[in-house]
């Protein structure tokens, strides 16, 4: 990696390893080996309080912005009280995140940006009416993120937001966010199938993103929990989110193979986080039939096809070109996509702060899920593949890593019980070992 400069972070001095190791001590990443694994999280969520926000956004808004702070009531219990300043304070987030030994985060939105309706990432692309105040709201996002990631440059990198109702300004954002250090790439809105006034991703008006985004290598990400449709005001509304969330969390990574996104740009870098993984065989396989019938048949059943439809590869073959998976929390089923897409296209999530994220037990989820799994292939999963993603620096990492990190041996060591509070994580974990 390159060379990192001495820095004061939370409570270390940060300095590249100056041990000289034999040749067979380091790592597929270039990592001396220590006994301990360095953990890059490739998914934490933090964000701005209204006060800061309001620092970063265009001071033409400002007047509007105070009538809408005035009337806004947050919904969200974990965006309230104590809780909520570990989005943005560093000395307690730095703490809450060494104590689950993780030096390094990709950093996901998680308050409630300016003139937005409700959650990030919940929420769908604006209409018309809206449009100019939530993309203010969405730039004095990506401005406080830049600001926020700059206190701790080695181990944060931050994704920013962009909308598509309009290709040009998103170019102009995804560019501003390369530009000034967001190193996690930008998020795309999960467009839902009830949204008319944004063309969908199986559209080529979108294709001069995809080339920018690929020209500066820049990840483009889709986050789990988002794309569902308005089931309205009902009883069951809730319970169908949870049945449905995966698979509306699927359908962008499906729109980009089968409307030829990946074959036209090849080197963009399509992300999915927090969606799970253990769909994925299934995907492909059903995809790999259909498009395999295309290409050799031109026919599926009844329905016929023209050279249109026809693409060169298979669905299995585009995953491994353009995606990469960031599984957060993972349960052993997840850990099957490290067979197809390769070590080096799945990172580790710990879904901080968030209550269904593996805190306070992260080295219990570690030993309970990965104690079967090779320390070579761990090493790539909980930080190699991240740090080759989004630029982070495994030399100025280690200092910290190798004082904090969980030691190697204790990983390999299955977790015997559970802990009297265990979290969610844990539990869900549980249910499917036994169960296998």
């Amino acid at each position: 990696g390159r060379r990192s400069q001495e820095r004061l972070g939370h409570r270390f001095v940060l300095t590249p390893r100056t041990a000289t190791l034999g040749s067979d001590a380091s790592s597929d990443q270039g990592d001396p080996v220590s006994d301990r694994y360095t953990i890059i999280s490739a998914d934490c969520h933090a964000g701005g309080s209204h006060e800061q926000y309001r620092e970063f956004l265009d001071p033409k808004y400002r007047d509007d912005f105070d009538a809408w702070r005035n009337k806004y009531k947050n919904p969200f219990r974990d965006l309230q009280d104590g809780g909520r300043v570990r989005n943005w304070d560093d000395e307690v987030r730095n703490a809450d995140l060494e104590a689950e030994g993780i030096v390094g985060e990709v950093v996901f939105p998680n308050t409630v940006p300016p003139f937005f309706p409700s959650f990030v990432l919940f929420v769908g692309p604006p209409k018309e009416k809206d449009y100019e105040h939530r993309m203010a709201g969405v730039r004095a996002h990506n401005r406080w993120l830049a600001d926020f990631c700059s206190r701790f440059p080695e181990r944060r990198a931050g994704v920013g937001q962009i909308f598509v109702n309009d290709i040009d300004d998103a170019i102009e954002e995804v560019r501003w966010c390369h530009a000034n250090g967001l190193r996690g790439g930008v998020l795309l809105p999960n467009i839902a199938p009830d949204v008319d006034w944004v063309k969908p991703y199986i559209d080529d008006r979108h294709d001069p993103l995809w080339e920018v985004c690929a020209d500066l290598g820049v990840p483009v990400t889709i986050h789990g929990g988002t794309g569902l449709p308005n089931h309205g005001p009902y009883p069951a509304t809730a319970l169908l989110y949870v049945n449905e969330v995966q698979f509306y969390g699927q359908r962008p990574l499906v729109q980009m193979i089968t409307s030829g996104v990946f074959e036209r740009f090849p080197d963009l870098k399509f992300v999915m986080t927090e969606s799970g993984a253990a769909w994925l065989p299934g995907l492909l396989e059903n995809l790999d039939m259909i498009l395999g019938s295309v290409r050799d048949t031109g026919r599926l059943g009844e329905l016929r096809f023209d050279d249109a439809h026809v693409l060169p590869k298979s669905a299995t073959e585009y995953v491994r070109q353009n995606l990469w998976l960031g599984i957060s929390q993972p349960t052993p089923a997840d850990l099957c996509v490290i067979d197809i897409l390769g070590a080096d296209h799945v990172m580790w999530g710990a879904d901080y702060p968030h209550l269904e994220g593996t805190a306070p037990y992260t080295h219990e989820h570690f030993s309970q899920v990965f104690n079967a799994v090779p320390e070579a292939t761990l090493r790539t999963v909980f930080a190699g593949a991240a740090a080759d993603l989004y630029d982070f620096d495994l030399d100025a990492l280690a200092p910290l890593a190798d004082q904090i990190g969980p030691k190697v041996s204790d990983v390999a060591t299955p977790l015997a019980t559970l802990p009297d509070e265990p979290n969610e994580a844990l539990v869900r974990s549980q249910k499917q070992l036994a169960d296998a």
